[in-house]
């Protein structure tokens, strides 16, 4: 399977993610209600989703490389441009 596989690298991008949860935790705890706080919290919150769609993405696109083999529900070709729609959509 493509999650055990890729075990190690799924792993780190979910650490990364973590940690910038964290920094957005950190940041609207130390918050003072100024307008730069406000704005690095959205930019904090708005990488953070970036992250996490990223992520998504890659799991999707390693489930779908894994379980539609080419020659059964759709053609490969087929197969590559849904890959492509979802990484469009999640960005």
């Amino acid at each position: 399977m493509h999650t055990v596989r890729n075990r190690k690298k799924l792993l780190e991008r979910t650490r990364k993610i973590r940690g910038q949860i964290e920094g957005l935790e950190r940041l609207l705890e130390e918050s003072t209600g100024e307008g730069d706080d406000v704005s690095l919290i959205l930019q904090t919150v708005a990488s953070s989703r970036g992250a996490l769609n990223g992520l998504m993405c890659e799991l999707i696109e390693g489930h779908i490389r894994e379980h539609v083999q080419s020659g059964h529900e759709i053609s490969v070709r087929d197969r590559d441009q849904v890959v492509e729609v979802i990484k469009r959509y999640l960005k």
